[in-house]
């Protein structure tokens, strides 16, 4: 049965099945926003012409191209970002939207989205990862909504990558034919099975955004799904550490690990670390999902139900991504 959502903060209830929202079709209206850092414009051209050979209808948001005129990591002002982001989701005649780049600066513009406005809007899909992770968090606690932890299309890890491409395009097209999750290297760190509700995303904005507002304060009751690029293994173990002494991660089901790019000094080290740290929450854990920043990544639903099955290296969702 699912619970229902009543908004307006986060929940010590822990992680719970969400709405979901449409699917998409062809001739559907959808807009690219850049609430992080800045994107090429090549790639966000690129990215244009791929989604309009889905059928769709793409529309960029005004500020998608801006540059912050002092912090070049930004993508354009905190209030035009937030604009942007809250005028494409409360736009009742767009039906996804597309971030075009992770990077830095979602936490930032959280506290300027009017969520009380944005609850009113018809749920749609909201497609990203990365710093996107902030959005993924806030959209869950606030709109009580699910969202696509995938490729964001400004970026290589969308432009130039079929496989990431069709399997982005299938779940959001035809998300019943996207159930089974898993990968060739996938395997247990610590077998078992479990049920629960997916959530997470990149360790590093889970970490930062512990105890924030639009942030969930407990995940008991959810399949975690972590994954991280460019942090080593001594700064992944204070990360992880936080999230353990904080007691956050009491009561969490089950953990999907995904890939960690340039996460020195090797995935084997990485992968000893999620053991160790890990191991004594007695839950499975799963290692070697290619979901994150890597080249063909899965594309994972998020706030829907899920079985993670390490015996068979999958997650196996109890109903589609999207409606």
């Amino acid at each position: 049965m699912r619970e229902e959502f009543t908004g307006g903060g986060a929940s010590a209830v822990g992680p719970t099945t969400l709405r979901r929202p449409p699917r998409l079709r062809e001739g559907d209206r959808v807009r690219l926003v850049a609430p992080c850092s800045p994107v090429p414009d090549d790639r966000l051209d690129a990215s244009v012409e791929i989604l309009t050979g889905w059928g769709l209808e793409v529309e960029s948001a005004p500020h998608v191209r801006d540059r912050h005129p002092s912090l070049p990591y930004l993508a354009g002002l905190d209030r035009d970002r937030a604009a942007d982001l809250q005028d494409a989701w409360c736009d009742p005649d767009v039906r996804a939207v597309f971030c075009a780049r992770g990077g830095d600066g979602a936490h930032r513009m959280l506290d300027l989205l009017d969520f009380e406005a944005m609850r009113r809007a018809e749920p749609k899909a909201l497609i990203g990862f990365s710093d996107i992770t902030a959005l993924h968090e806030a959209f869950a606690v606030e709109l009580g909504v699910t969202t696509v932890h995938g490729p964001v299309v400004g970026s290589l890890y969308f432009v130039g990558d079929e496989v990431a491409q069709a399997e982005l395009r299938a779940t959001l097209f035809t998300p019943e034919k996207r159930m089974v999750l898993t990968s060739p290297g996938a395997r247990a760190l610590v077998p078992g099975r479990a049920e629960g509700v997916l959530f997470g995303g990149n360790l590093s904005l889970l970490n930062d955004g512990l105890a924030t507002p639009h942030s969930r304060l407990a995940t008991n009751g959810g399949i975690l799904v972590l994954e991280d690029v460019n942090e080593d293994a001594a700064r992944v173990d204070r990360m992880l550490t936080h999230l353990l002494r904080t007691g956050w991660l009491d009561g969490v089901r089950g953990v999907a690990i995904g890939t960690w790019t340039d996460c020195p000094p090797s995935p084997e080290v990485i992968a000893d670390l999620m053991r160790d740290r890990l191991s004594h929450l007695g839950v499975p854990v799963l290692w070697g999902l290619e979901f994150g920043h890597c080249a063909a990544q899965l594309t994972l639903p998020l706030g829907v139900m899920a079985t993670l099955d390490t015996e068979h290296a999958r997650l196996e969702l109890a109903v589609p991504g999207l409606e």
